[in-house]
């Protein structure tokens, strides 16, 4: 997942809203979201090289979304899969700061990792080892820390702010999504990856045929506590695939 926007309790009828994009090679097997055979209880993607997901969400409201840290000279090639780092939250029953503190952070390559439980919002990332309590507000998680002012998130929390007076209409939330827009080479980050990856990476939505934007998710939980998850899979090139579209009352309205 390289880009996560999230409104937490900023609109009055809809508690949490997350427009998300995984970014990752087409070759990388995945299965669609859906109800796993394994944890009923789980709606998520699946990571079919690692096992874990990048976002997921359960019946009674249990929230998980992770991007990876970019930082390619300390790169570990034989870390484990942090997909797990979600799957393990969302199949598990442990609190959230329980669960973080049977992490073993270091083990992994870095990451950015979102916990919620429909009262709370927690931000973690295993490269400052903080936990951010995140107060109601937008916010914008691409790979670097949370809220790290790069054009895409920027734009991207704009465009959310903008979407979220049209709810239940979410159109906005799929349009920014869907922008495909680079940004001038004097406003991107330097990660560590050459600067013609950089320009590709710089887009919300990234078009390459080796390397892209895999599937578009929109979540939202209302004040009543009905969960609607929307995932669209997209092909090399930018293609449009399968869509997945899921509506449920949660088992325990929290939020």
């Amino acid at each position: 997942m390289c880009l996560i926007l999230v409104a937490w309790h900023a609109h009055s009828e809809f508690p949490l809203v997350v427009a998300a994009n995984r970014d990752e090679f087409h070759v990388r097997a995945t299965a669609p979201a859906a109800f796993w055979e394994d944890h009923p209880q789980v709606l998520a993607g699946r990571d079919l090289a690692g096992g874990g997901t990048w976002l997921g969400i359960t019946r009674a409201g249990r929230f998980a979304a992770l991007t990876n840290f970019r930082d390619p000279a300390n790169h570990q090639p034989y870390a484990p899969s942090r997909g797990r780092l979600v799957a393990d939250f969302l199949c598990g029953e442990a609190d959230i700061d329980a669960y973080l503190d049977t992490l073993a952070p270091d083990d992994y390559n870095g990451f950015n990792l979102l916990l919620g439980d429909g009262r709370r919002l927690v931000a973690f990332s295993n490269v400052t080892h903080e936990r951010h309590e995140l107060a109601p507000g937008l916010y914008g998680l691409s790979n670097a820390l949370l809220d790290t002012p790069w054009p895409k998130v920027g734009a991207g929390k704009t465009a959310l702010e903008a979407a979220l007076a049209h709810l239940p209409d979410e159109h906005r939330l799929w349009a920014l999504l869907r922008d495909d827009r680079t940004h001038p080479d004097h406003t991107l980050p330097a990660t560590g990856v050459p600067l013609e990856w950089e320009r590709l990476l710089s887009a919300a939505f990234i078009r390459g045929t080796d390397y892209g934007t895999r599937s578009s998710t929109v979540l939202t939980v209302s004040a009543g506590g009905v969960v609607t998850f929307d995932e669209q899979s997209w092909l090399p090139g930018g293609v449009k695939g399968e869509r997945r579209r899921y509506r449920y009352a949660m088992i325990s309205t929290t939020v």
